[in-house]
């Protein structure tokens, strides 16, 4: 009987992680979707999130980081970025639409796109919301599909680390080449180069 009750004993100690609802436990199947990252002498999360195009706000959440402060030698979880595809195909619609517009203007542009993926008013992948009727010219006219430029693809990975913590644009446009008494009405959140940005 001891023998036996041992046994339970030891079976509940084994089993007792994988039935805490506890938010915090990492299980092991989560490990698939993620990569980790060793941190380097010189990092920031900043510098990471570019490199793997990832969010800092998400590294700090996935590592339950209240700082950005890391330390060498140090292993985070990364969450997955968006995919390749995605990449290119964002970075073509900053292309054609930033084109001579200073850098800061094609980060924002990119982070316009993320911030329709996260907004109920839009859909929930970037291509959906690139491809939405009527919302950006190089669509209509078919400059989309030019290929995009270094600074265009360096642009979306900044987006990518910056999402979460910019000003929640969701328009942008060049007031000298609209008409459009709505955009014109919205909130504007910043103008950068010929651009006026607004959520």
């Amino acid at each position: 009987m001891k023998k036996l009750a041992a046994v339970f004993a030891g079976f509940m100690m084994l089993s007792y992680p994988f039935f805490q609802p506890d938010k915090h436990y990492t299980y092991a199947e989560t490990l698939d979707h993620v990569d980790i990252y060793t941190v380097q002498k010189g990092d920031s999360l900043f510098e990471i999130g570019m490199k793997y195009g990832v969010s800092e706000i998400d590294v700090m959440k996935i590592n339950h980081k209240k700082s950005e402060k890391i330390r060498p030698g140090e292993k985070l979880i990364l969450p997955k970025s968006i995919s390749k595809e995605e990449k290119d195909l964002l970075a073509r619609l900053v292309h054609a639409e930033a084109k001579g517009e200073p850098y800061a203007g094609k980060v924002a542009v990119a982070l316009v796109v993320l911030n329709r993926v996260e907004d109920n008013r839009f859909p929930d992948k970037i291509k959906d919301v690139i491809y939405e009727d009527r919302q950006f010219q190089p669509v209509d006219n078919g400059a989309i599909n030019e290929p995009a430029d270094n600074n265009s693809k360096k642009a979306v990975m900044e987006a990518l680390a910056l999402e979460g913590k910019g000003n929640d644009s969701v328009y942008f446009f060049n007031p000298d080449e609209t008409s459009s008494t709505w955009l014109r009405a919205q909130t504007v959140t910043e103008e950068i180069g010929n651009h006026r940005f607004a959520k």
